[in-house]
């Protein structure tokens, strides 16, 4: 549009300068110094016209920022601007003082500062026509004071919008309709699943078990059976005391609710949060339907629970409520026994029933029902004991208000009578037991879980082990003083095949090879010997024979330690072995690497307690090479049998499996783990056979059946061993002797093996103060004596039927190590020439004329007439047979070797 030319609707102005009246501020956007001006937005006229503020003349101006839309240097024209323009009806002092001032401040070329900037130039380019000002406020353009301007931003809601984290908040609607929705779909689903639901028909069979039974190693010969049989009774027949009881600690609103509890789940949220765990969260009806019927296991997952509540549900419409009782309290475990009936027995003895039970009875019962292996009188069961109390008190104050202040907890039996433990089964179903302690498997949860235990125990080997000990006292006319212990072991699966402990359970329930702990004297000298061929030296190596080296040794006794007999200042280890030489055993292990730690690590990787080794070792030092650690039968048994495993150690243990409802619950814990080298294990066979052909135990092997073993006897002779094996068993047999003194040194017999505590007629004695205590005293044999002849007399028994198995043949491992210089063999004297009886022309002269028979000492060839125990019926006939060994002392038998090359020498063997 020309300049001149109106715009259509709009009265023409003038395009010349305008005269302001004198004092009237400036128009340049900003409000003039001291002038009162009405509210309004500055900026809105900059936003709709592109015009800017007026600058003073010493800041630079400031260049209009461009519109996203518009070209540079275009203002923004009439019909462009957002807002609608003002009429001139509306009142408009913006407008008259914009004129005021143009007249005021004329823009002539003398009074321009400077060239304008574009920005101002594009604005005074439409200055011909009105400018519109916005009522709306003004904004700011710039950053700052001195920043640049900014693009304006998008026209916001008055007030502000949902920012920052609300963003995120989805509207409440939405989510009532998602809610709505889910629930919906999550009440379908339970419908549908309580209508699939189905009420199971058939009982477990833990419900209906009997009791448990140990078996044999067949799985089939019965051992003993454990707990008591299951006495099903009808709700008529239990105390109404027994059922209140159990219904006021379990659910006290059994007879309300609908076979669930809501408010008992919370409740059990909360107690178990607050630590005031009192009820469970499981109905009467819930733990009768998860104990009762088959297909609800006692596992702990959601899917368990929500069918058990459906179930219990479904129950309660089905069932009454005593019909729900009934099965409740026939089925439930109460530690001894499941159901109220037994458990009535096994706690309060076999006249006690489910229908005479005593107030203090009855609620005894329903405190075990939270945690049945409790101890019969455990504190925390005296406490659950008082709550059940209380709330029966407080559910029927009409029958038990009172019965808090005087009900007392009941005594109940300490041993249940009925499982029959007389005569050797006893022993036997106590190790059974205390293995599965050991697996935690209590012997509560054992005599009511109805489980089929099957032992390692072999009924033939464990008699002939009995035979063999008793026969071997008797023929020694030993007494009740005597003590003697065997076990048997599977020697590839650590199985305990047999054991002696003793004759009756009931009346000495002391189980010798298990129990009893003695020093095991030389017959730990084995383990030094292959700790000795682990390191890397072999049996050819020459060890010290009459005195140790160093002389001096740490823990050694006054005197140094020594031997009984002259072997000469060197052997090689077969001799030390054979012979049992202290000196040498000694010696190897100061010489090994790690010196008593090599010998310690081994003999705890083979079995033995590891603080009974190292107590003996801060005790004993050095005589810990030659058997001053305490160690049991059965630990010696399995122990040697790396020997004959190949140099791998399986635990001994008792029990092959657990089975309940014909499903495994326990497997056998028999895991191999190598302790020695298999090479390590043939050479120290090696070196041990020649103990029962030429050393201590000479002649008495298993005959044309390979054998391997030590010999082992403690100081004074208080205790003697014999540990032996064939590829197949190993076993071993220790004796001790014990005098039962009193404190003046009375000398009592004892009862039944035990020495008496109490005095007839007198009642100053107790167990904190007994008559007569064990003292103990020598045996008067060795290990070469009883113990050999009893360990040759089991395994003869035991192998009947077993194939001959050879050992391994020597692997020489290793390379000799000398801790003494080998001896030097004494020449023999040359002939004169007269001696010869055949003068020069002898036709069978050579370099060796003077040997006949046996030249080669390494190979001797001179026959061994004297007969064996082997031979014959294999039991010793004569004395000479069992080495001279009675009663009163004895040694080892004075026979040949098995090369007959020398003579043993009777002596007390490696005191």
């Amino acid at each position: 549009m020309n300049e001149g030319t109106a715009r259509p609707g709009r009265r023409r102005r003038s395009n010349s300068s305008r005269s302001l009246p004198q004092g009237s501020p400036a128009q340049t956007g900003e409000q003039g110094y001291g002038a009162a001006q009405p509210p309004r937005r500055p900026e809105a006229a900059y936003e709709q016209t592109g015009a800017m503020a007026a600058q003073p003349y010493d800041e630079p101006s400031p260049r209009r920022s461009q519109s996203y839309d518009e070209p540079p240097g275009r203002a923004r024209s009439y019909d462009e601007a957002p807002r609608r323009a003002q009429s001139y009806d509306e009142p408009a002092p913006r407008r008259a003082q914009s004129r005021q001032a143009r007249a005021e401040h004329p823009t002539g070329a003398g009074d321009q500062p400077g060239p304008r900037s574009r920005a101002r130039q594009d604005t005074r380019g439409v200055s011909h026509e009105e400018t519109i000002v916005s009522d709306g406020p003004r904004r700011s353009r710039r950053r700052g004071s001195d920043g640049p301007p900014e693009p304006p931003g998008p026209p916001t809601k008055q007030g502000g919008g949902r920012g920052g984290w609300r963003r995120f908040v989805p509207n409440w609607k939405i989510v009532v309709v998602g809610v709505v929705v889910l629930s919906a779909g999550l009440f379908g689903m339970i419908m549908v699943a309580y209508a699939n639901t189905a009420i199971p028909t058939e009982a477990q069979a833990e419900a209906l078990a009997q009791q448990s039974t140990i078996y044999y190693r067949d799985g089939k010969t019965k051992i003993a059976d454990l707990g008591f049989k299951r006495e099903s009774v009808p709700i008529t027949a239990m105390a109404q005391v027994v059922k209140d009881a159990a219904v006021a600690i379990e659910n006290d609103t059994f007879y309300e609710d609908s076979g669930i509890s809501i408010p008992g789940m919370f409740r059990s949220v909360w107690m178990t949060v607050s630590g005031e765990q009192l009820q469970g969260a499981s109905t009467i009806t819930q733990q009768m339907a998860r104990n009762y019927y088959d297909g609800l296991s006692q596992e702990v997952s959601i899917k368990r629970k929500v069918m058990e509540i459906f179930v219990a549900v479904k129950l309660d419409d089905e069932l009454t409520k005593d019909q729900i009782l009934q099965n409740y309290l026939n089925t439930v475990n109460f530690g001894r026994a499941y159901g109220v009936q037994t458990a009535a027995k096994a706690y309060f003895g076999s006249k006690a029933t489910a229908a005479n039970l005593t107030p203090e009875q009855g609620a005894y019962l329903a405190a075990r029902i939270q945690r049945p292996n409790w101890e019969p009188d455990d504190p925390a069961l005296q406490s659950r004991f008082k709550t059940v109390i209380d709330y029966m008190a407080k559910q029927w104050p009409d029958k038990y208000g009172n019965l808090p202040q005087t009900a007392k907890f009941p005594k109940t039996l300490k041993n249940p009578p009925n499982t029959d433990l007389s005569g050797i089964k006893g022993y036997m179903v106590e190790q059974v037991l205390q293995e599965l302690e050991q697996r935690n498997l209590s012997r509560d949860e054992v005599k009511s879980g109805g489980y089929k235990i099957t032992s390692t125990f072999d009924k033939k080997l464990m008699k002939d082990a009995q035979t063999a000990v008793k026969s071997t006292m008797k023929e020694f006319g030993m007494s009740t003083e005597f003590h003697g212990g065997l076990a048997a072991v599977d020697a590839q699966h650590g199985r305990v095949l047999a054991f002696y402990g003793g004759d009756d359970y009931l009346t000495d329930p002391w189980n010798e090879p298990f129990q009893s702990t003695k020093q095991a004297a030389s017959a730990f000298k084995p383990y030094v010997l292959a700790a000795w061929l682990q390191a890397g030296y072999s049996l050819k190596s020459f060890v010290p024979g009459n005195q140790t080296v160093p002389k001096e040794l740490p823990g050694q006794q006054p005197g140094g330690i020594k031997n009984s007999h002259n072997v000469g200042a060197a052997v090689d280890v077969v001799k030390a072995t054979a012979e049992s030489v202290n000196t040498a055993f000694v010696s190897m292990a100061f010489a090994l690497p790690n010196q008593l730690e090599d010998v310690q690590k081994l003999v705890e990787d083979a079995g033995f307690n590891p603080k009974r080794m190292k107590d003996d070792i801060d005790e004993h030092h050095y005589q810990f090479a030659i058997g001053s650690a305490l160690v049991t039968p059965v630990e010696q048994a399995a122990g040697y049998a790396i020997f004959a495993n190949g140099g791998k150690y399986t635990r001994y243990h008792v029990i092959r499996e657990v089975k309940q409802n014909n499903k495994l619950v326990y497997g056998e814990q028999a895991t191999s783990k190598s302790v020695i080298n298999a090479d390590v294990a043939a050479d120290s066979t090696i070196a041990m056979q020649e103990v029962l052909k030429s050393g201590t135990a000479a002649g008495k092997g298993l005959g044309n059946r390979p054998a391997a073993g030590k010999t082992g006897t403690n100081n004074d002779e208080k205790e003697a061993w014999f540990v032996g094996y064939t590829p197949q068993i190993s076993t071993a047999v220790g004796f001790y002797r014990e005098q039962c003194r009193t404190k003046s040194g009375k000398v009592v017999p004892p009862e039944h093996s035990n020495c008496p505590y109490l005095r007839k007629g007198s009642d100053k004695y107790g167990p904190d103060n007994p008559y007569t205590e064990p003292k103990e005293v020598s045996l008067g044999f060795e290990g070469a004596g009883p113990p050999t002849i009893a360990w040759q007399r089991f395994m003869q028994l035991a192998h009947e039927k077993l194939p001959v198995e050879q050992f391994p043949d020597r692997a020489e491992v290793g390379v000799a190590e000398n801790i003494v210089p080998s001896p030097t063999p004494t020449p023999s004297p040359t002939p004169e020439a007269d001696d010869d009886p055949f003068g020069p022309d002898d036709p069978f002269a050579d370099e060796n004329q003077d040997c006949l028979i046996g030249c080669d000492e390494s190979n001797p060839t001179v026959p061994d007439e004297q007969p064996t125990i082997d031979e014959g019926n294999g039991f010793p006939e004569t004395q000479d047979d069992v080495g001279d060994v009675g009663v009163a002392g004895g040694g080892s038998p004075d026979n040949q070797g098995s090369g007959g090359s020398r003579q043993v020498p009777v002596r007390p063997e490696d005191q």
